[in-house]
């Protein structure tokens, strides 16, 4: 079956130029961690999830296994699965195994090549299956298929990627989740529990230096797509825990007293300063809960591993019976 509506545009330059140069003309220097994801990005993100210092996805992908019968007997027949931040979907095939005779596959993506290759993949193992991908920002207000309204919706929100947000911007995510997927809706939740700074460093600052080249490539990116002249070789990667938000942070760290051009802007740089690109928040399942249930989600389901190191929530909408 061909996917539908392959070719939705995604967003212009603009906004990508508009947040860079607001976020490198403050005081303390920020970029907003999104534009991390263009094509090598994901590709290198895909390489993180695999090393054996990351631990979210290995934990994550072990819950959804075993976890898998008893999310499958939620969600009735027919379903369609609506995956926000796909990425690759490799977790997505065990939601789809799960489910009963799934019909619909909805994965949105601000990195439209790599979301399409993954949308491809499922696709070719999934023939009966209607894929119909969304190069979007998924923080963003998406238009999902109308041919999908009248079947079961499943939410899928796997990753810890909901730690990259504020707590406005969780807020308005999942009230907009519940409103776009509609009366009866169901969403699968996962996201990273509070541990030992020990633990949680080194899964942001792998041995191999992948992680590293992750963090640099948004200035590469800068470069090949704004036209800048950032030297790659004077910043360095930095992962910190910060206790009192209860995150790890990425930064990268200028080596040296420095100034980069980005068209007629110059921006300065002394040496030690940062540029932040990335938060990675931990929780505590009570403060999820109470979050979710804030945005019009009550918890059905919690699953988590044995070592209680990572958390997958099944949320129902508020209207919809137990």
């Amino acid at each position: 079956m061909m996917i539908a509506n392959r070719f939705i545009p995604p967003a212009t330059t603009s906004p990508f130029r508009d947040d860079v140069l607001d976020g490198l003309t403050r005081k303390s220097k920020t970029l907003p961690s999104r534009w991390l994801y263009d094509e090598r990005g994901s590709e290198l993100f895909e390489a993180i999830t695999s090393l054996p210092e990351y631990y979210p996805t290995r934990i994550e992908t072990d819950i959804l296994r075993d976890s898998a019968a008893d999310i499958g007997g939620l969600i009735e027949r027919g379903a369609a699965l609506v995956e926000y931040g796909a990425g690759a979907s490799t977790k997505t095939r065990i939601i789809l195994d799960a489910l009963k005779s799934p019909r619909y596959y909805v994965p949105i993506d601000i990195s439209g090549e790599f979301l399409l290759t993954a949308a491809r993949r499922i696709e070719a193992a999934y023939p009966a299956l209607h894929v119909a991908p969304r190069v979007a920002d998924f923080l963003g207000t998406v238009a999902l298929p109308q041919s999908i309204q009248g079947a079961p919706r499943l939410g899928f929100f796997p990753g810890s990627t909901i730690g990259n947000l504020t707590d406005l911007e969780i807020h308005s995510f999942l009230a907009r989740c519940k409103a776009s997927l509609g009366t009866g809706a169901r969403f699968l939740l996962g996201y990273d529990l509070r541990k030992s700074p020990d633990i949680l460093i080194p899964a942001y600052d792998d041995a191999q230096g992948v992680t590293a080249a992750f963090n640099l490539n948004i200035l590469a990116r800068i470069n090949r797509e704004l036209g800048a002249d950032f030297d790659l070789s004077q910043f360095k990667h930095l992962a910190v825990w910060n206790e009192a938000q209860s995150r790890v942070e990425m930064h990268l760290e200028s080596l040296t007293q420095q100034t980069v051009t980005l068209g007629a802007v110059q921006i300065r740089f002394v040496a030690g300063e940062t540029i932040h690109t990335e938060n990675s928040r931990k929780f505590c399942q009570d403060a999820m809960r109470r979050m979710c249930s804030a945005a019009g989600w009550s918890t059905l389901r919690e699953y988590s591993d044995a070592d209680n190191q990572f958390a997958v929530v099944m949320l129902k909408s508020d209207d919809l019976p137990s």
